[in-house]
């Protein structure tokens, strides 16, 4: 079938081809010097419609599609130049045709201004600027479906807009920040019709001064440009719908979005009201959302990260979910309070409460046995976090940024579990809280003395609290040796508190130096301060209401073993830094040295323990810009990688109910290698686009969890591998897209290869991970006619735990539809296929979801109707299988029902 489907898109192909003809020529100057990135436009001359466009490579070449018994504007245009246009008349038995063009330099550049954004795409240095209008065909909804409609453009199954392989991290509408820090948000709730201009803004620094002093390829932004009748005024939408599920459930839909934007401020409110899956903001949403704060050390060297306590909390996705409810609301402001001072910031409250029913077979490697779980799961995730930012520039020589981000959150779960290993049987209850809140705030300064001079300072600090609370009920006696619990009980309920504080301090100065137009000297002066407080205890609760503390400490082989911890831990860094950057020709080179002395104390159990280090961490940067749309990057750097106090509490902490965990207080850095090659070429001349990296990470002294395993319990302790048994990761990425005509071609490739050595009952055993993604597709962009896209992907993933290997694959041929018919209305349809399998054939789960939507909508009428149907052939669960060194797990999902809504929308 699916051959079936590429052979007739390539025959429709080749059909438009041959009713078409290509005109090529070349654009210079009256020097005959070409001019790159000049554009050429196409329009109809009867009608002015855009026909097709063309941009010029570095030797001034372009080329055009024209279908045949048409007469045709041709214009070109290029920055600074004056405009030629010429009418070209294409009969039917016309060949492919040769146009040059000549411009001449004019002395302002005024005119130009509104060429630049007539056409569909510009480059301007590294900025890509696309007219939404020249890529949609009617059929996009939201932001995130003009965006995979862009070339060099792509949104993740996440709903992330990724450009040349790597994440935007900052989405701006009319200038101004879209809730700073997370781009899913954007693609998923700003209108399609209200987008005039996407611009992509590549080496992106938001600061005017330091913009060109470092390097920068890894920060990229996405500016929204609206359209006229969107600005000045409120504009938004209204959705609200009821149905019903194929178990005769009511569901609804209440999701209002507003939005305004002038030249003095903005602002956004986004609701979201369902229960039918959709989940605008999740727990992993959450904490992955750093509202504009990144890693404080990025490429100095040290990699120290302060953990989130989370007890293990289930994902929830829509895709793993027996049911979702969702209540969301969410505003972002921004304010020129005047000439030098802009403020701005969020608000994100989210309710979430989701049922997950799961049935998992795991393989533990070192004992063989094999534990099946069927358990069902009650989770609640209540969430806000607010931001406030401000930037105070009274000239262009300073600038003085200040945000803060406030996160407060309540996660609750219940979990009933059966678990059967060899001839034993288990129910377990579990009951999980963890109520943390944290401030971050930041202030950054930016002095420019002169030419020659720059200056950068940071200050940024966070406050975090968490307290997760942790209750198993069960049938059988948990970790009796170590545990001294009153067996007299039926069944033994074990309860844990844990507190963890921290205070961490971050500041440095930069100091740039710029020797020329191509070089430049950075030295960088900074310190790392965290304080951490970590208290646990555990104990258990009898029959009749009593209660049973766990203070004293038990000796097994002699050794005291504790279950209560209270800890302090410390961790400084005081660090030097060196960097050159310098350009000769295509080339660009940073080569730098940093300085670190690290100091670590945790004081527990009546003792204290200290550690001094001195390390001179080195890193390189290579750029080698082949053409203005072509480049080569290479990165190597090594970290000092350090852990934060959680694996430094030696008393025993619960993981889950068959696993304990306790941490070493005489940890030791691990170092890490890490190199990185990335290709990129984004070729407008023949709608090209090909992305590239290879990655290679050495870890070693890494922290390795010492399990000691019996039956399906396991106990752990971390300490610090030798140095001949390092972690390494290999992973390649490639992709590629191809326009022709109205047909885009995109093809996607991932492998990762992972090995890690781990200690498991006193014996290293290796482990190796390989995963392959695979990913074909062929989409149509038509304006009259239905488009359509076919994809397929392949999932290959191979465990091999110390000799016990196994493979699985997952099959995903795939086929998106859109309709317009009868004037009025428009269908679309997804549907994904699902055939997931293992190496033995000893699994072999086939299943597909569809989901359709009919839509009405009169004309320019803001009323829209629509019937919307998602799981229509009702399948009841998804499968999927993960691995670590310990064990192997495959498990099954039982998902949503079949829903069937009438949902109102309604735009303002």
């Amino acid at each position: 079938m699916k051959k079936l489907l590429i052979a007739a898109v390539l025959l429709f192909a080749t059909s438009l081809s041959a009713q078409s003809i290509k005109v090529r020529g070349v654009i210079q100057d009256t020097l005959s010097e070409p001019l790159e990135f000049a554009n050429v436009i196409a329009t109809i001359e009867a009608s002015g419609d855009i026909e097709s466009y063309g941009i010029t490579n570095e030797d001034g070449l372009y080329q055009l599609d024209l279908p045949k018994g048409e007469t045709y504007t041709l214009r070109a245009s290029f920055l600074g130049f004056e405009t030629v246009t010429r009418s070209l008349t294409v009969p039917e038995d016309a060949e492919n045709m040769k146009i040059d063009f000549v411009l001449k330099s004019i002395s302002t550049e005024l005119d130009g201004v509104e060429i630049v954004y007539e056409m569909p795409v510009t480059v301007k240095g590294d900025t890509i600027v696309y007219n939404a209008d020249s890529f949609t065909s009617g059929d996009e909804r939201k932001l995130g479906d003009v965006m995979k409609k862009l070339p060099g453009v792509e949104v993740n199954d996440d709903g992330e807009i990724e450009v040349e392989g790597k994440a935007v991290t900052k989405v701006m509408v009319e200038g101004k920040d879209f809730f700073d820090g997370d781009s899913k948000l954007a693609t998923k709730n700003i209108p399609a019709d209200a987008v005039d201009k996407v611009e992509v803004l590549r080496n992106y620094n938001e600061v005017d001064q330091m913009r060109g002093l470092g390097n920068d390829q890894d920060n990229v932004a996405i500016n929204i440009k609206l359209k006229e009748g969107k600005k000045n005024f409120w504009f938004g939408e209204v959705t609200a719908g009821a149905g019903i599920d194929s178990d005769d459930n009511a569901k609804y839909l209440v999701h209002p979005k507003l939005f305004y934007y002038s030249p003095e401020y903005s602002i956004n409110l986004i609701t979201d009201f369902n229960d039918i899956g959709e989940v605008p903001f999740s727990w992993r949403d959450y904490f992955n959302f750093t509202g504009g704060f990144r890693n404080f050390n990025r490429g100095g060297g040290t990699n120290f990260n302060i953990s989130q306590s989370d007890l293990g909390f289930a994902v929830a996705q829509n895709n793993r979910a027996n049911e979702i409810e969702t209540k969301f609301l969410a505003g972002n402001f921004s304010w020129r309070a005047n000439s030098k001072l802009d403020l701005s910031g969020f608000a994100i409250l989210s309710d979430n409460r989701t049922n997950i029913v799961n049935n998992s077979i795991r393989q533990y490697i070192a004992s063989g046995v094999t534990e099946t779980t069927a358990s069902v799961n009650d989770q609640r995730s209540q969430l806000a976090m607010m931001k406030l930012s401000s930037v105070y520039k009274p000239n262009t020589d300073f600038q003085l940024d200040y945000d803060a981000i406030f996160k407060i959150s309540k996660q609750t779960e219940d979990d009933n579990t059966l678990s059967q290993f060899v001839d034993s049987t288990n129910n377990i209850e579990e009951a999980k809280e963890n109520k943390p809140y944290s401030i971050n705030q930041n202030v950054n300064a930016y002095y420019t003395l002169d030419d020659n001079n720059i200056f950068a300072g940071q200050l940024q600090h966070l406050w975090q609290d968490e307290d997760p609370f942790y209750n198993a009920i069960t049938d059988l006696l948990p970790f009796s040796g170590i545990i001294p619990v009153d067996s007299t009980q039926n069944r033994y309920n074990i309860n844990q508190q844990k507190n963890i504080k921290t205070n961490k301090l971050d500041a440095k100065i930069d100091y740039y130096y710029v020797l020329n137009n191509t070089s430049n000297i950075n030295f960088t002066l900074g310190a790392t301060y965290s304080n951490q407080q970590f208290d646990s205890n555990i104990f258990q609760l009898l029959n009749g209401g009593g209660m049973l503390n766990f203070t004293e400490t038990p000796e097994i082989d002699g050794e005291n073993l504790p279950l209560v911890n209270d800890v302090t831990y410390g961790f400084t860094d005081a660090f030097l830094g060196l960097h050159y950057k310098v350009k000769t020709g295509e080339f660009i080179f940073t080569p730098g040295l940093t300085l670190h002395n690290y100091n670590l104390k945790n004081e527990q159990l009546g003792t204290t323990v200290t550690q001094n280090d001195w390390m001179v961490l080195p890193d390189f940067n290579a750029i080698w810009n082949i053409k203005k749309s072509e480049s080569l990057r290479f990165n190597y750097s090594i970290s000092a990688e350090y852990t934060d106090i959680n694996n430094y509490a030696e008393a025993f902490v619960f993981n889950n109910y068959n696993s304990m965990f306790r941490g070493n207080r005489n940890l030791e850095n691990a170092l890490s290698h890490q190199y990185s090659l990335n290709y990129f070429s984004f070729n407008l001349f023949n709608y090209t686009n090909i992305s590239g990296s290879l990655n290679y990470t050495r870890r070693i002294e890494g922290f390795k969890n010492n399990s000691e395993v019996i039956g399906i319990n396991r106990v752990g302790s971390l300490f610090n591998i030798d140095s001949n048994f390092p972690d390494e990761t290999f992973s390649a990425a490639a992709r590629f897209s191809k326009t022709i005509k109205k047909i885009q071609f995109n093809l996607n490739a991932n492998v990762t290869l992972s090995k890690s050595n781990n200690l498991i009952n006193d014996i290293i055993t290796e482990s190796e991970s390989l995963t392959q993604g695979y990913r074909g597709s062929i989409r149509s962009n038509f304006r009259e006619w239905p488009n359509f896209e076919v994809g397929y992907r392949l999932t290959v993933n191979r465990y091999d735990n110390g000799g016990l290997e196994q493979t699985f694959y997952t099959q995903r041929p795939y086929a998106n539809m859109d309709l317009r018919f009868l004037k009025h209305f428009s269908f679309n349809a997804e549907w994904d296929y699902y055939n997931y399998s293992n190496e033995e054939n000893t699994v072999d789960n086939t299943y597909s979801f569809f989901n359709a939507n009919l839509y009405y909508q009169e004309g320019e009428s803001p009323w829209e109707f629509s019937i919307q149907a998602t799981n229509i052939l009702d399948t009841e669960f998804t499968n999927n299988d993960s691995f670590n060194e310990q064990f192997n797990t495959t498990s099954q999902y039982y998902v949503l029902p079949r829903i069937l809504m009438l949902v109102v929308k309604y735009d303002l």
